[in-house]
């Protein structure tokens, strides 16, 4: 099995090059897989962590955590120890509550009424030619609201115990963002008493 480490040092992957367009995009799947390392924990992540341990731009998983912060999906603490935890239970945080907060409400189809374009119509568009909904536009409409409601029925919580990772995974992330954050705390109180040390030094 691949570590938490090994994949680490790798860095940020690159988008695979016949990978078409999509509705939703990177920013979205970072940030669900974001949400979902802090389903059940009780420390703070920082950004840098979450944005490192899954390969992704830190500058970018910084701007997805603030837009999830500001729709009350995560919270924030501040200082070294700081970082993001969960503002509301996993299972109350939907996947369309994560995407709607991260691109917005964004729809399958922008008609553009086409149909009145037609170079028979000259004279003026005809009554039945736009009577109802597009025909087009009304499958797309459909498409759009079966895919709401998929994501609205799906819970942060759904989507972690859909996960088959072995049972020592989830301790070995826990534990591998638990030393981040004592690592830098280290660092800080290193640089604490070297700097008294200097000034005692110098006084």
């Amino acid at each position: 099995m691949t570590t938490i480490s090994e994949s680490s040092r790798r860095g940020p992957r690159a988008a695979s090059p016949t990978a078409g367009q999509s509705l939703y995009g990177a920013a979205a799947e970072y940030g669900l897989h974001c949400l979902t390392w802090l389903v059940g924990r009780e420390t703070p992540a920082s950004s840098r962590d979450l944005a490192e341990l899954q390969g992704a731009p830190a500058s970018m998983v910084a701007k997805i955590l603030s837009k999830l912060e500001k729709a009350g999906i995560v919270a924030s603490t501040g200082g070294i120890g700081g970082g993001y935890l969960l503002a509301r239970p996993p299972e109350a945080i939907t996947v369309l509550d994560v995407v709607d907060a991260i691109d917005g409400r964004r729809s399958v189809f922008n008609c553009k009424d086409v149909r009145e374009n037609c170079v028979l119509f000259s004279g003026g568009v005809p009554a039945w030619a736009n009577r109802s909904v597009c025909g087009i536009h009304a499958v797309m409409l459909r498409a759009e609201k079966s895919m709401r409601a998929e994501m609205a029925r799906t819970s942060l919580l759904a989507i972690v115990q859909g996960v088959p990772a072995p049972s020592e995974f989830v301790p070995e992330v826990s534990g591998w963002l638990d030393a981040r954050v004592a690592t830098r705390e280290q660092t800080r109180i290193t640089a604490v008493r070297a700097g008294a040390r200097r000034r005692s030094t110098d006084g």
